[in-house]
């Protein structure tokens, strides 16, 4: 499935462009080498953000599984600390609760794994799923609105983290509807490249 085809979708309905989205983000997990690169671009993005804390997400059916990466960068310093998101509530924006590699975790709502520390915080940087994305940084989710309430909150307490999309290239559509309670993240990595293009590494 290309973009634009996915694009065209897009200008019917987002249900149809999420349908597409979600069939292209399968196909292009199982691709081989795919995962691979994403997961040092995940690397690349801890190394030039420099974060101490970062909220990562328990990965759903499709999505990229950060937490090999995070492990690896909690491993090289005892300060480092990683959190998880908690549902609160159905309209509430998402609690973000330390997390541990080893630890026990229990299910929430939507049956989405949320760890058992209990201790809330606001990550410096915080990695947020995609189900695709365009070139300026926005991000086509599942609908439930979770993050776009949860950006909102942290703009508005003024603790606002550097926000790194987590996508598949194959989930690039060339434009999304924009909305006005949307928030662009700062970066989108894929297995490709770094989106806005400037945010590029060398």
């Amino acid at each position: 499935m290309n973009s634009s085809i996915a694009c065209n979708l897009g200008a019917k309905s987002k249900k149809e462009l999420r349908t597409t989205l979600l069939e292209a983000r399968l196909h292009a997990a199982r691709g081989p080498g795919i995962n691979d690169a994403l997961n040092r671009r995940v690397l690349d993005a801890l190394k030039r953000f420099a974060p101490q804390s970062v909220g990562l997400y328990w990965p759903l059916s499709g999505e990229f599984d950060i937490r090999a990466a995070i492990a690896i960068w909690l491993a090289t310093d005892a300060t480092r600390r990683a959190s998880l998101p908690v549902i609160t509530g159905r309209e509430k924006p998402l609690e973000f609760h330390v997390w541990t590699p080893d630890m026990r975790m229990q299910l929430g709502a939507h049956r989405i794994h949320e760890p058992t520390s209990g201790e809330a915080i606001t990550p410096d940087l915080l990695f947020v799923p995609c189900v695709g994305f365009d070139a300026d940084g926005y991000r086509l989710g599942y609908g439930g609105g979770y993050y776009d309430r949860t950006l909102a909150m942290f703009r508005d307490a003024g603790k606002v983290p550097i926000t790194v999309g987590i996508a598949y290239e194959a989930c690039r559509t060339e434009t999304l509807q924009h909305e006005a309670h949307d928030i662009p993240l700062d970066a989108i990595v894929t297995d490709a490249t770094w989106y806005p293009k400037e945010k590029e590494t060398a």
